[in-house]
């Protein structure tokens, strides 16, 4: 887990992928299934261990980053 950030009724949990070019592919495309389940694990363990109060979104996206180009896919998965 790289990133958990909170905002205003969301709580974000974010993936964050770098490559020097594209030409292998874009970084989001590291993030397949089995990393998202990883993903979403983790996010199960570090919400029962802090259990946060409220209402919230959960939300899970990519930080896509390519040299230094950074593009934030929201709700990636």
């Amino acid at each position: 887990m790289d990133l958990i950030l909170s905002g205003p009724a969301v709580l974000v949990f974010c993936e964050v992928k770098a490559r020097a070019t594209e030409q292998f592919g874009g970084p989001q495309a590291a993030v397949g299934w089995q990393k998202q389940q990883r993903v979403r694990r983790l996010a199960a363990i570090w919400l029962a261990e802090f259990r946060p109060t409220g209402h919230f979104e959960i939300r899970f996206d990519v930080a896509a980053v390519v040299g230094t180009q950074v593009t934030v896919i929201e709700s990636a998965f």
